[in-house]
């Protein structure tokens, strides 16, 4: 079992940043990938960005890519998200998710653990 914890979510006006946390305990060592999904009111599940553990590998959705950043501590077993020049339509609830695959992560599939989600609200 992997627990997944996340924080950081928050009230931010259009333009401002947040940086979000998810803290993994248990078998992390059977976990490949990690990722952050989110979910708006009505819509599916996306897939916003992964990395592997090692750090040496990232992923982004075309809807984040050059605002957001993904990174890993593994001494602390922590991936962070840094969301920069947030939009209004970046509100959702944000998952932290982790996979033991190295592929097709972008897919909400792929991953067999998530955390209980963190909201973000983007105001204009």
């Amino acid at each position: 079992q992997v627990h997944l914890v996340e924080s950081g979510g928050g009230l931010v006006q259009a333009g401002g940043s947040l940086r979000l946390s998810c803290a993994a305990s248990g078998r992390t060592y059977s976990m490949y990938t990690m990722g952050w999904f989110r979910q708006a009111p009505g819509q599916e599940r996306e897939f916003v960005a992964a990395i592997r553990w090692s750090g040496d590998t990232t992923y982004y959705s075309d809807s984040v890519k050059g605002r957001f950043t993904i990174s890993s501590d593994n001494a602390k077993n922590t991936v962070h998200l840094q969301m920069n020049s947030l939009k209004p339509e970046d509100t959702a609830v944000y998952y932290c998710a982790a996979s033991s695959r190295a592929y097709y992560i972008s897919s909400s599939g792929s991953y067999n653990y998530w955390g209980q989600g963190t909201q973000v609200t983007v105001s204009s």
